[in-house]
């Protein structure tokens, strides 16, 4: 419960409230969808299929990508407030700019798994030492980033009901 010192209302008093509907849902929907693309990824290397694998794997790099700008650009043009004026601005700015750098690096951990993957799909036959891409039984790498994007797209749920849509009129 937002306590007397910020008015007892969320965003506090004075505050223009962000609309939960237009951007913000948008870049929901763009998180969850990736969540579904980095698990037919997950599905296509257990089958190994290291083609629709890589596929899925870059079209999740493109909606994390998307959703980075899409956030950059929120902050440049949708927020109306800065960090300095009240705790909702230092809230806001904090956790999404966090959450925004988690994004960052789990689109970087996407990128490194399907670098290897298409250094593996180069380099086929004729160097083992260069076979570094994923099978259906060595895949631990990209499990790891999967789980890490999962963990990104849970956290902005969060976010997305406590930042945009709580306190909404």
């Amino acid at each position: 419960v937002p306590s007397v010192n910020v008015g007892a209302i969320w965003p506090p008093e004075g505050t223009q409230e962000l609309d939960p509907w237009g951007l913000p849902l948008g870049n929901t929907l763009l998180l969850l969808f990736s969540g579904v693309t980095v698990t037919a990824a997950h599905a296509w290397i257990l089958q190994d299929k290291t083609s629709a694998f890589s596929g899925a794997l870059a079209l999740t790099v493109i909606l994390g990508t998307v959703f980075l700008l899409c956030q950059a650009y929120e902050y440049k043009y949708g927020v109306k407030f800065s960090w300095r004026e009240n705790v909702y601005g230092s809230i806001f700015f904090l956790t999404t700019g966090f959450h925004g750098m988690h994004v960052t690096v789990g689109t970087l951990f996407l990128i490194f798994c399907l670098g290897r993957q298409f250094v593996a799909a180069s380099t086929k036959k004729t160097s083992d030492v260069l076979n570094c891409g994923f099978t259906s039984q060595q895949h631990l790498g990209f499990e790891a980033a999967a789980w890490y994007w999962h963990f990104v797209d849970v956290v902005w749920l969060f976010l997305y009901l406590s930042i945009y849509w709580w306190g909404h009129e």
